[in-house]
């Protein structure tokens, strides 16, 4: 399969501008896809926070099953603030807001102290597409950043004023390398990275064999998949969905488009893809 990179140009600007206004913030929201929350932590920008707290937010957790609350139990036990939501939901807010004040009470203490009465700033920050802007529409209660499905819509920073804080929604910013491209995978499966530099039919037959070994039921539901090969599997899929040409080939492409949006949007149920191991691999715990 073709090695997955992608580290455009806006990006090293995003990560030399965030550095700089680092020293602004008073903490950092994480923001990692509960699907994959090892592969969607970016250590390159843990590594800049330093250390200022830090809330782990597990997002689209809508779309994540079990494996995702056990993750957050690991975080937590390591002694990291954690916490599961689902930033499209008005539901969220009250639990991230107390998350948030949890995370930052010495600091509000310590203005009160010194008769400060500046909000307090966060750094919102992640790889593309874990849903930054959509959670601070969730803190506003409104459409303030701008929000989109694929990866790389946040280009530049934008301050927004939350009640008692300030938010820096930042753009997303991958590793400069994806050394291990299984997670990197993975990232191309949610939707972290950009569709345009994916051979989608690659991706596809990736997706195909990780999800029948974890989720063959799910895939059987969906498309009638019974086991076999991934290009049998593929093929079966793209049979199944009437993705077929004159001549009885299978439309690979349009069959790749379809697994990738089932997936993505929920249709093949809750899932996720990382393990413990996943995730002490990354320094998560």
């Amino acid at each position: 399969m073709k090695v997955i990179q992608w580290f455009p140009g806006h990006m090293a600007k995003a990560m030399r501008m965030m550095e700089d206004n680092l020293k602004l913030c008073d903490a950092v929201v994480f923001v990692l896809d509960a699907r994959a929350p090892a592969s969607s932590y970016n250590a390159r920008l843990a590594d800049m926070v330093g250390g200022k707290p830090v809330l782990y937010l597990f997002n689209k957790g809508d779309l994540a099953d079990g494996g995702a609350d056990e993750a957050v139990a690991l975080v937590r036990r390591g002694g990291r603030a954690a916490l599961k939501i689902a930033a499209s939901s008005p539901a969220a807010a009250r639990p991230l807001q107390a998350a948030m004040e949890a995370l930052v009470a010495q600091k509000r203490e310590r203005f009160a102290q010194k008769g400060t009465a500046r909000p307090v700033r966060f750094l919102i920050a992640g790889i593309p597409n874990t849903g930054k802007s959509t959670l601070i529409n969730l803190l506003s209660g409104g459409r303030k950043a701008q929000v989109g499905d694929k990866a790389g819509v946040t280009r530049a920073k934008q301050w927004v004023k939350c009640g008692a804080f300030e938010l820096l929604d930042t753009p997303g910013t991958m590793p400069p390398a994806l050394a291990d491209q299984r997670l990197a995978r993975r990232l191309a499966y949610v939707g972290s990275v950009n569709d345009d530099i994916l051979d989608k039919e690659e991706v596809a037959l990736a997706l195909l064999e990780e999800l029948w070994d974890r989720y063959p039921d799910r895939l059987t539901e969906r498309y009638s998949i019974t086991g076999g090969t991934p290009l049998e599997m593929y093929e079966t899929l793209c049979v199944r969905r009437g993705f077929v040409v004159r001549g009885g080939e299978c439309d690979y492409t349009r069959g790749a488009l379809a697994l990738l949006d089932d997936f993505r949007k929920g249709r093949l149920g809750r899932v996720c893809l990382d393990s413990a191991a996943d995730l002490q691999e990354v320094g998560l715990i």
